[in-house]
């Protein structure tokens, strides 16, 4: 077990912002574990199955996710420590 020195900065909260991020990087997960909302061949995109294009996408839209998530955090971690938000 850890021990915590009690301080305000050292426990985590859950804050809107870091709820946001987790929706952000839960979200492929869950689309891509739902396999029945793809699993199908048509609508085809330059002759590719939906099946593929689809998880394709989602390799673009999870790396799009992960950064808003990691930025979400970085942006609240710099405002809590009291420096500047870029």
């Amino acid at each position: 077990m850890t021990e915590h020195d009690g301080t305000p900065t050292s426990r985590q909260v859950v804050t809107p912002t870091r709820v946001v991020a987790g929706l952000c990087l839960i979200a492929p997960f869950v689309a891509m574990l739902w396999v029945g909302s793809y699993a199908k061949i048509e609508p085809t995109l330059i002759g590719i199955p939906f099946f593929y294009w689809y998880q394709m996408l989602w390799v673009l839209i999870s790396t799009a996710l992960t950064m808003i998530a990691y930025k979400l955090v970085q942006r609240e971690n710099r405002a809590r420590k009291g420096g500047a938000a870029t």
